[in-house]
Order: structure tokens, then C-alpha cells, then sequence
């Protein structure tokens, strides 16, 4: 790494990475944890070719694997692709890999070795890689399966020699991940080291400005904050994806400025202002009612509820509605019997020959539908479309960047935006509580939160969105 490496201008290998890499041939386990973007990757990728370079002409192997498959095709196998370009091959005493027939997508093929790439939930490949000079490098690996773990560990039973690196992000405080950097008792042969933000910003890895706002925007206890920014190993189990105190002040900011517009139930919405957007849930089953959630910029108004769970008196309701506030955009839920509504007035707006310039005010909001939307530090990523809308609403009501947001005094409304937890999954990206759970916990759905939320979401997130 330090001297066959034609380092970039401005970049050279930090003291942790150097320290983490000298003490491999040492320790033969190393084990390292540290906030994101410290280098992890860029790190276990110069280990790669540092074992094939090295080991080429005895019996080796190099898996490489990782909690998901996306860490590595996304990030591990093109660090390790990109490091191959700064290689000073005349110290190497060798030519530059041959992309023919060396150097694939996700392998590493010389004359004595192979490294590759292997998905976590195959523990029976790992467990069959065998080499007399064999090492095993897990990749963002606070969630890599325990067979996977315990698959690598028989076969590093045999051989001549063996070499194992576990670096990531922390996360829960569970798993094999956590039980070697705390030093369990099993795992006293493995070398660990936590590598602390202050490190990784006095090399040059992470922006401290960044890190204090992601304390301003996550909270310095919060799971996000400790684990991603800090290191450190939290849980995330009894967090709510919407602090209670961020609810209380948009409510209080309808009450101390706006008190005379603010309408609750099913009274009528103020004449004198435009409604700029719409948020409708659709009732499903039971008692559940269907909810227009109309706002005014950032002024949202008291719901109006509709007790039908007819398709067709839906839709009727709904255009109606468009029709009475001419310059409003709906989002429509289109899970269930919001499809049906949905589809029926494209339908209806189509035979009626709207406006043309009014065919772009009705959105479908897939709750389960995939998304790339990304939070205000591009460092959060979601499972699905309601995730993200969710976190969105969390966002416009963080005070650290100014809210002016103004919501209802409803209890309801209070509670259902208060209920959600969320959860960090093994990909890093954000899962919010389901409704049907919630729904178990509270005794009711989500219905006026979720039509809220929904309301926010076109402006979010309009690209790819489908147009009536």
C-alpha cells in the first residue's frame, strides 16, 4: 500500500489503514469498525491485490463477501477494480492485469489463485473455499449470517495459512460482527480496532461540518448518528421515526399564527386560500374512512373525512374536489381499493377532455413501490416509497432546518404521526413500521398521518411518477 501504490494527488493511506493492514500478517484476524466513508473498501481492495500479487504461485484463494450483494458488485469489486489502475507494476515486477483473462467483473483470475465474490447466504461456497494460502475478507459484515460465519471458520481448519478481515459499519448490537469487536469470549484471537470519527477527520476522510449536522439533524443519540457518523454499535428499537416535541411545534405555530384559519373534522376549508395540494387514503376495510388531506403550502388543514368505501362515490369525491380547488395536485394511496379510484378518474378525466394542463394533478402513491429518494445528507436510503414519504414528513418537520410547517391541533393526527418506528436494515436503508402494525398497536389505522404525509410526497419526489 505504501510502496507499490501511485497514490492520486491529495490522497495517501491513512494511519488506521496502514495500522489495520500491517497488523494482518500479524494477528491473521483483523476486525475493524468506524463511521461510513473512512475508507473500509478502498482498504480491504488494496488487501486483495496485496494477497494475489503476493501469493501467486502457491495453491490461494480470496473470498470476498459481504451482508448484502449489493455491497459488493456496488462498492467492494469497483474499489478493487479501480486500485488496479494505480498499481506501479515495474515494482510489482509483473505486466498490468489482463482484462480478457485476469481481471472480471467479479473475479480476480491469475496463474496459481482465484479472489471472487460470494453472496453471504451461500455459507456452502464459502465453506468450500479451500487454498493452502486462503483469506477471507467480509465486507460491511455487522449482519453476515452465522453459518456464513461458522462455514468460513471450518474451512480455515485447513491449510497452510490463513488470513481473515471483518470490517464495517456497526449496527445493532447483536451478531458474530459485534461479538469480535467486543472482544466475546471465543473471539480473544482476533485484532479489532475502532476507528473514531475524530480520526477520520483529521485524515482527511470525513468533513467535520458534515458530522456536526448530521448531530443537528439525527440527534447525538440517535441510532444514525452513533452508528454512522460515530461508530458505535446502537439499537434502534425503541426510535420513532417522528419526534413527538417536532409535532408539538408545528401544531403550536398553527396556534400561534394562524388562528383563524386552522379548521378540524369535516368543517369547510377557508375560501380565501388556494389549496395547493391534496393527500387522499383510501379506507380498506372495517371502519376505516377515506381521508382528503388538503394543505396550503406549508399550512395543512383539518382533514375531510368520507365514510364511503365505494369506489365510484370515491372517485366522485375526489374529482369534485379537484374541480372546486382548480390549482391542486392530489396523491392518491393506489393500494387496494385506491387503484380502482385512481384508474376510474384517468378514466373519467380523459372521457371529460380536462384541460390538458390539468392532466398532471394526480398522483399514485405506491406504498410498497421501490424508490432511489435519498434524505437531506445523501446518506440515507429507503426500502420502499411509504419509508421515504415518511421520512420526508420527519424532514419538513426537523427544526434544525427551520420548519415553518404548520399541522392541526388533532389529537389523532398527534398520535399517528408520533406512532412509527424504524429500523436500519441490512443494506443500510431505512424500513418505517408497517401500517398493519401500527394499526395493531394504536387499535386504528394511520389514516390522517398517512393522507398528511401523502400530501408532501409529489413535491419530494415527482420524477417517475405517473401522470393521469
Amino acid at each position: 500500500m505504501q510502496e507499490c501504490i501511485d497514490w492520486p494527488v491529495g490522497e495517501a493511506p491513512t494511519p488506521y489503514q496502514v495500522e489495520m493492514l500491517d497488523m494482518l500478517p500479524v494477528m491473521s484476524r483483523v476486525s475493524g469498525r468506524g463511521p461510513h466513508g473512512l475508507g473500509k473498501s478502498a482498504m480491504a481492495a488494496l488487501a486483495t491485490h496485496w494477497y494475489a500479487l503476493t501469493r501467486d504461485g502457491n495453491d490461494w484463494k480470496v473470498a470476498t463477501t459481504a451482508s448484502v450483494w449489493a455491497q459488493l458488485i456496488q462498492y467492494l469489486w469497483p474499489e478493487i477494480h479501480k486500485w488496479s489502475r494505480y498499481i506501479k507494476w515495474d515494482m510489482v515486477g509483473r505486466p498490468p492485469y489482463d482484462a480478457n483473462k485476469e481481471m472480471f467483473t467479479l473475479k480476480l483470475q491469475l496463474n496459481t489463485g482465484v479472489a471472487f465474490a460470494v453472496a453471504s447466504d451461500d455459507p456452502q461456497r464459502i465453506e468450500g473455499a479451500h487454498a493452502d494460502h486462503m483469506f477471507y475478507i467480509f465486507d460491511e459484515s455487522k449482519i453476515v449470517p452465522d453459518p456464513t460465519w461458522d462455514s468460513a471458520e471450518g474451512a480455515m481448519s485447513a491449510g497452510k495459512e490463513k488470513f481473515w478481515m471483518a470490517i464495517s459499519t456497526p449496527g445493532e448490537p447483536i451478531g458474530r460482527f459485534f461479538d469480535i469487536q467486543t472482544k466475546s469470549p471465543g473471539y480473544e484471537d482476533w485484532w479489532v480496532r475502532h476507528v473514531t470519527l475524530k480520526e477520520a477527520v483529521d485524515a482527511g476522510r470525513i468533513d467535520a461540518e458534515w458530522a456536526e449536522q448530521r448531530k443537528i439533524q439525527w440527534g447525538e443519540r440517535s441510532t444514525m448518528y452513533l452508528n454512522r457518523v460515530e461508530g458505535e454499535f446502537a439499537s434502534s428499537g425503541e426510535e420513532t421515526v417522528i419526534p413527538a416535541e417536532w409535532i408539538d411545534a408545528a401544531i403550536s405555530r398553527g396556534k400561534d399564527r394562524w388562528k383563524n384559519i386552522l379548521y378540524t373534522g369535516s368543517a369547510p376549508l377557508p375560501m380565501d386560500n388556494v389549496i395547493t395540494h391534496v393527500g387522499v387514503d383510501v379506507a380498506r376495510k372495517g371502519g376505516d374512512q377515506t381521508v382528503f388531506f388538503p394543505r396550503s403550502g406549508i399550512i395543512c388543514y383539518g382533514p375531510i373525512q368520507k365514510g364511503s368505501q365505494d369506489t365510484m362515490v370515491t372517485t366522485g369525491d375526489l374529482l369534485r374536489f379537484l374541480k372546486q380547488w382548480y390549482n391542486s395536485v392530489a396523491v392518491l394511496d393506489v393500494i387496494g381499493i385506491g387503484a380502482g379510484v385512481y384508474d376510474r378518474a384517468r378514466e373519467v378525466m380523459r372521457s371529460q377532455a380536462w384541460d390538458s394542463s390539468r392532466r398532471d394533478v394526480l398522483y399514485p402513491f405506491v406504498s410498497s413501490g421501490r424508490t432511489n429518494w435519498v434524505d437531506v445528507s445523501m446518506q440515507l436510503k429507503f426500502r420502499d416509497v411509504r419509508s421515504a414519504a415518511w421520512w420526508n414528513m420527519r424532514q419538513l418537520l426537523d427544526p434544525a432546518y427551520n420548519s415553518e410547517v404548520v399541522l392541526p391541533d388533532i389529537r389523532e393526527l398527534r398520535a399517528e404521526l408520533a406512532a412509527p418506528g424504524y429500523e436500519s436494515l441490512s443494506d443500510g436503508r431505512i424500513k418505517v413500521e408497517s401500517k398493519d402494525d401500527i394499526r395493531d398497536r394504536l387499535g386504528r389505522s394511520t389514516n390522517l398521518a398517512d393522507a398528511v404525509i401523502m400530501s408532501f410526497w409529489d413535491e419530494a419526489y415527482a420524477t417517475g411518477m405517473e401522470f393521469a
